[in-house]
């Protein structure tokens, strides 16, 4: 089992980051509240995909918990029983967590698949956790540090009903989105632990420094991104369909995140010219360039081609996967031998 633990720790990082897919999608499509209670959905295991399933009627059997709107309210069932002629108040409470009464199938189910993704890639950390035992006794870092991925995607799923609750409060919005990033950083340096430590890489103190420096401005960048989209949705409930609109009265977000986009280019521009000029073997670098030009061009899409579909969830992605490239240097970085600076 130990030789096959890089895999195991592989596969954790690939099925959170199909959380990170799954969440962009929910952002994109606004099913953030196709499901508004947790962890069930309207109160059932499976979600329902028609209305009526959510409607009271007469002779029929509730659960305990089950969900039903009624007078543009949520209601759950305080028992089991089996409705009457009449609609008896007496076995329902009002659901308490937030006003949120709209059922939209494809929300749900765009929801519901991506706490399902969820599921998965915690069942997948939590064995990753089991087999990291193997280590205890060689490098008791890989145990502890997957078993902190453990807690944390713990941590992110109470993060998740957080949101729910609070109806999609922006700043939880972000701190979701960082705290997904900080797991991804956390297996690909378990990753990195479990590997043999191969130098295929210079030591350079500046690219070293100004790497962690472009690393921070992107999760910067990611936070930014979150507010202005939340902007942006804003925007569009207030009937400002088209960017030719919204543009007229942009967010301070909107300037700081465009700019901050012209920072993060320069800076990686920099750390191409110097890993080529001094060999440091960085290849890295060329998909981290790459990736911000797709990343500028997606952003420029979305701000004057009113959010071409995929745009926004290709965007939401490649940050993540560009902030994962990023990282997984630093480790390169970390455990390569000096070289002159």
């Amino acid at each position: 089992m130990k030789k096959h633990f890089p895999i195991i720790a592989k596969t954790a990082l690939v099925l959170v980051y199909l959380v990170i897919v799954a969440g962009a999608l929910v952002r994109m499509t606004g099913s953030g509240m196709g499901c508004p209670d947790w962890p069930k959905c309207f109160g059932y295991y499976i979600p329902p995909t028609d209305l009526k399933e959510l409607t009271w009627e007469s002779n029929r059997i509730f659960e305990k918990g089950q969900v039903i709107i009624k007078d543009e309210s949520l209601l759950v069932a305080k028992d089991n029983f089996t409705t009457e002629t009449s609609f008896d108040a007496s076995h329902w409470e009002k659901y308490t967590k937030h006003d949120y009464a709209i059922f939209n199938p494809l929300h749900t189910w765009i929801e519901y698949i991506n706490r399902l993704c969820g599921a998965l890639a915690g069942m997948a950390c939590f064995f990753m956790a089991i087999t990291s035992f193997r280590f205890w006794k060689q490098n008791k870092k890989i145990t502890l540090l997957s078993w902190l991925v453990v807690f944390m995607m713990g941590f992110q799923a109470w993060l998740g009903a957080k949101v729910v609750y609070s109806v999609l409060n922006p700043i939880k919005i972000t701190v979701h989105m960082v705290m997904a990033l900080v797991i991804v950083a956390v297996i690909l340096y378990i990753i990195q632990l479990a590997r043999p430590k191969l130098a295929t890489v210079k030591y350079n103190s500046t690219f070293r420094n100004v790497l962690l420096f472009s690393l921070l401005l992107t999760l910067i960048q990611v936070a930014i991104g979150t507010q202005v989209r939340q902007f942006v949705d804003e925007q569009v409930k207030n009937g400002l369909t088209a960017s030719v609109l919204w543009l007229q009265n942009p967010s301070i977000t909107f300037y700081v995140h465009r700019s901050f986009s012209i920072l993060v280019l320069l800076v990686n521009v920099y750390l191409y010219i110097k890993n080529t000029k001094f060999g440091l073997g960085y290849s890295k670098i060329n998909w981290v360039l790459t990736i911000i030009g797709i990343e500028i061009l997606t952003g420029m899409a979305m701000a004057y081609l009113d959010f071409p579909i995929g745009s926004q969830a290709i965007h939401l992605v490649l940050a993540s996967i560009l902030f994962g490239i990023q990282f997984y240097m630093i480790l390169e970085a970390k455990k390569s031998s000096p070289a002159n600076s």
